[in-house]
């Protein structure tokens, strides 16, 4: 009993640490990216490798496919997912296939994952499922996820051979009336070619003919080793990696900088000061007559301008012309007998109004007391018009 809990202890370090190397033994999932860089069973490295240790001339074309090399003669597209091919590269491609090169189009079987550019320019639909068959397999061979399709018309780069291995999948079909089926099985059609121009277009359901575990299967590497032989031949990885994300706009680093700068000011008038605090000065506000005060001497110091008085006049002929309809080209006698008719102001009234205000503007100096005696007499003539007071008033 004394050993037991020691015993237990280390048995379930044990148990932890065995657990932990089988999950760090455990091998990352394999890569399904058609791509020159992908060594596993889905990837192209192994046909890569082959035809440049055999002399050919083969390259990873990392640009778009509007900057094709001149003396490049095959361009490979294995099933590409992470970028679209744009309607301006398939335009290159078209030149290039007219003025004599080769396409190679391995189409994506996955739906979501096609190319609308492509697949629009040939006409492509998925086709029916390719039956079984392991016709032509070695003694000891197995491959129970693919099948054999036989080469039909062994024309182009399928001349000579007879049988190719690929998976048991969808096929594919091509709309164009000049696409010629070379290899298929039954009615399900797994390669076509079309001419353009002056080359040739091979389109194939699915990277299966490049992959590396079926690569060596009946006649796959002597497809590729006919495309080889026309010249360079240049891997599509492009269209493999994602596009990158676009930079930050120059509007986003300064409103950042404007936000550092915002919190720095910030910090330093809200942080504490070192020091002794000062003493927090009294406020003092003036009281309402200080107010009134101050009013008074500015009123009294004021000077009355000259130019009011004339104001004063013409905004009365205004509001008679606004309120009662008396026109402004009128003369002065004949604007107050229409005073008289509209509001029953004696002439008089109006007249000698309008001959204190001409004697005012006369005087030299005009006091406060002068303009206060016509500004009063204004008033009143106007309260008449406006209806605030009655005719006795002005």
């Amino acid at each position: 009993m004394k050993n037991l809990r020691p015993l237990l202890f280390f048995g379930v370090l044990i148990a932890v640490a065995a657990a932990l190397g089988l999950a760090a033994r455990q091998a990352p999932p394999q890569s399904t990216l058609p791509s020159v860089d992908n060594p596993g069973p889905l990837g192209l490295r192994a046909l890569y490798l082959y035809l440049r240790e055999g002399g050919a001339d083969i390259a990873a074309h990392r640009d778009s496919l509007e900057t094709l090399p001149s003396q490049l003669r095959t361009v490979v597209i294995a099933a590409p997912q992470a970028r679209a091919v744009s309607s301006a590269e398939v335009e290159q491609l078209q030149r290039f296939v007219r003025a004599g090169g080769t396409l190679v189009l391995l189409t994506s079987r996955e739906k979501e994952k096609g190319q609308p550019a492509l697949e629009q320019w040939l006409e492509l639909e998925r086709g029916s499922l390719l039956p079984a068959s392991s016709r032509g397999l070695p003694d000891g061979a197995q491959d129970l996820a693919g099948t054999t399709v036989q080469v039909w018309l062994p024309a182009g780069a399928a001349r000579g051979l007879s049988g190719l291995r690929v998976s048991r999948d969808l096929g594919v079909t091509v709309g164009l009336p000049e696409a010629v089926p070379l290899a298929g099985l039954e009615d399900t059609i797994a390669l076509w070619r079309l001419g353009l121009g002056q080359g040739e277009v091979y389109v194939a359901a699915g990277p299966d003919l490049a992959e590396n575990r079926r690569l060596e299967l009946l006649d796959n590497l002597r497809f590729w080793d006919a495309l080889a032989a026309r010249g360079p031949l240049a891997f599509d990885e492009f269209h493999h990696s994602e596009a990158p994300p676009p930079p930050l706009s120059r509007g986003l680093w300064v409103f950042a900088l404007q936000c550092l700068a915002v919190g720095a000011l910030y910090v330093f008038a809200r942080g504490t000061r070192f020091g002794a605090p000062r003493p927090q000065l009294p406020e003092r506000h003036r009281s309402a007559l200080e107010y009134v005060q101050a009013l008074g001497w500015l009123a009294r110091r004021a000077r009355v301008e000259r130019e009011l008085l004339p104001e004063m006049a013409r905004h009365l002929r205004q509001l008679m012309q606004d309120r009662l309809g008396i026109p402004l080209a009128l003369s002065e006698e004949e604007a107050a007998r229409m005073l008289e008719q509209r509001c029953g102001v004696p002439p008089s009234h109006y007249l000698e109004a309008r001959a204190e205000l001409a004697r005012t503007l006369d005087q030299r100096d005009i006091s406060p007391k002068d303009y206060s005696r016509v500004a009063a007499r204004y008033a009143r003539l106007e309260s008449v018009i406006t209806g605030r007071a009655s005719t006795d008033t002005a």
